[in-house]
């Protein structure tokens, strides 16, 4: 219930952001983030609730959030107000969203059938410490694919709305420059997980020897192809902003479900060793996938 929620508070928040109210957007998000952490310790150290506290302050949050961008929404200040007449579901609407919805979602899909597979396989050659060591890699990732989504999001208003105003020049500089910054901070992680990957073990392993040194020799491998990997979610998110939602899927698929899934089973049966075989099934699918989606980039742009 609360992840429903909180799901339609971030919809509703992106019909602010797609109309170019990107300050009023700053401020749901700080509104929910802020009362959430004035809210958590009064419910759980205060009223003691524990977790039941921390549920507790997270759907009060959001309940704030909504209020505030419905107010917004039906207020004067909207570009495109909300009105009951216009919530009936209409086919020429839906479908288009649905389409290009489609990917975002197959991506968000495919984490769980990926985190099955890393960690059966992980289990099966490695044991508990391989499997230790993935689930501190997975948290890891998010420090890269979170900002990065972030930045598609914010670029996509940008692009949609120039495209839509027959702007190209503006759609490839904001193309342009939603490459540039994403590749710059990808590989600037990426520096410096390879340089320093004790840092991030350190924050979830502070008792295990041998999880510790498993995980920083793997963070090495399975972060080996983080530094072009904004390039691929760069251009995913472009697909998306274009309406060409086929390609967006397609790049979608293509990463994890296509390449990844069958390497994390495939690549241990031609190395010999299988711990590593396993790890190194991420870079080898993020290297093909950013090299493919790069091409259809230039081909269809």
């Amino acid at each position: 219930t609360l992840h429903l929620f909180e799901r339609n508070v971030e919809l509703l928040q992106d019909a602010i952001n797609a109309q170019g109210y990107a300050k009023t957007g700053m401020i749901t998000v700080a509104i929910g983030a802020l009362c959430n952490i004035i809210l958590d310790p009064i419910f759980i150290f205060g009223l003691h609730l524990d977790v039941r506290g921390a549920a507790l302050a997270t759907i009060l949050s959001q309940g704030i959030s909504c209020i505030w961008i419905l107010r917004f929404l039906t207020g004067t200040h909207s570009t495109l107000r909300i009105r009951l007449r216009n919530l009936r579901p209409q086919k020429k609407f839906i479908l288009p969203c649905l389409a290009l919805g489609l990917a975002p979602f197959i991506m968000q899909f495919t984490e769980s059938a990926l985190s099955i597979s890393f960690n059966t396989s992980l289990l099966k050659y490695g044991g508990d410490t391989a499997v230790g060591a993935m689930t501190i890699l997975s948290s890891v990732m998010q420090f890269s694919m979170l900002p990065l989504q972030g930045l598609g999001q914010g670029a996509q208003p940008l692009i949609s709305y120039n495209y839509g105003a027959a702007k190209v020049d503006r759609v490839k500089k904001t193309i342009r420059i939603l490459i540039v910054v994403s590749l710059i901070y990808t590989m600037a992680f990426w520096l410096f997980v390879e340089c320093f990957p004790g840092v991030f073990v350190q924050l979830f392993n502070s008792s295990s020897p041998e999880l510790y040194e498993m995980t920083t020799w793997a963070a090495r491998i399975y972060m080996g192809m983080t530094g072009i990997f904004g390039i691929q979610m760069a251009i995913q998110q472009t697909f998306m902003s274009l309406g060409q939602a086929k390609l967006s899927l397609f790049i979608a698929c293509l990463r994890k479900i296509i390449l990844l899934l069958p390497l994390i089973y495939l690549m241990p049966m031609f190395i010999e060793n299988k711990v590593f075989a396993v790890f190194l099934a991420e870079p080898v699918s993020d290297f093909i996938s950013v090299a493919v989606a790069s091409t259809l980039f230039l081909c269809n742009i």
